[in-house]
């Protein structure tokens, strides 16, 4: 007998309480992963332009120090701010230059040990994030903007999270996806992209991280992969319909 479709308003944002579990599972891994990578590996190209897996890495490792130190995050964002003054592209982008930029020179062993030994304490201050701070907001073309806590509570660990897919796509490795990571994860993807278009819809996705979610009568219908559902929303893919509404990773 079929489940029941979940209706999306009783799915549950990541919250500051569980956002910690996620950002911690997401990352290792992440680590997990680059660790089984061959020294060719870290060089074919990702689906995110012009880097490769070695620079994805580096901006994984950047982003990571950009979450342990408020000192950091706002060095990085001085520099971002340089980057992109005049050329109207978003700070967040600049932030991801700088972080790949100043790593231009380290080696994969160097790029891994900075993620293993940042994890801990970026982990640690995301969830400590101060109150007075969270508010703060960064513009993103495909939001709008976002605040500073969301940046720390969800997005920076569903960017861990899709880059890890960006990885396992670009050197063959499989992806070990799990309900209760994974699965989540993919839920609250699904809770942003439906109040975001705000139309009625039936969505299943197939795969460990899927699940059957519906919100109002009469809409569309989508039956899709869980991470391809993901890619899509990101802009890695394309999709009709109610699928071209995109979602900050």
């Amino acid at each position: 007998m079929a489940t029941a479709p979940l209706a999306i308003e009783s799915v549950p944002r990541i919250d500051r309480a569980e956002a910690p579990r996620h950002a911690r599972m997401a990352y290792q891994r992440v680590i997990d992963l680059l660790e089984d990578l061959s020294e060719t590996d870290w060089t074919r190209p990702t689906e995110c332009a012009g880097w490769d897996v070695r620079a994805m890495a580096a901006h994984l490792a950047g982003a990571a120090r950009f979450s342990a130190s408020i000192r950091e995050a706002r060095r990085q964002a001085v520099a971002g701010r340089r980057l992109v003054k005049g050329t109207g592209r978003p700070l967040l982008d600049g932030i991801n230059d700088v972080q790949v930029n100043e790593r231009a020179e380290r080696t994969p062993a160097e790029l891994l040990e900075e993620l293993r030994r940042t994890l801990p304490e970026a982990v640690r201050r995301r969830a400590t994030y101060p109150r007075v701070l969270r508010p703060m907001r960064f513009s993103d073309p495909t939001v709008g903007s976002i605040s500073a806590g969301k940046l720390m509570d969800v997005i920076y660990t569903r960017d861990a999270w899709m880059h890890r897919v960006d990885l396992a796509r670009a050197t063959e490795r499989p992806l070990d996806l799990t309900p209760d990571h994974d699965g989540r994860v993919v839920a609250d993807v699904v809770r942003d992209w439906a109040d975001r278009h705000g139309r009625p819809f039936l969505l299943e996705l197939d795969g460990p991280g899927g699940g059957s979610y519906v919100g109002g009568v009469g809409g569309e219908e989508h039956r899709l992969d869980a991470v391809e559902f993901c890619r899509i929303l990101s802009g890695r893919g394309s999709g009709p319909g109610l699928l071209g509404t995109r979602v900050l990773f």
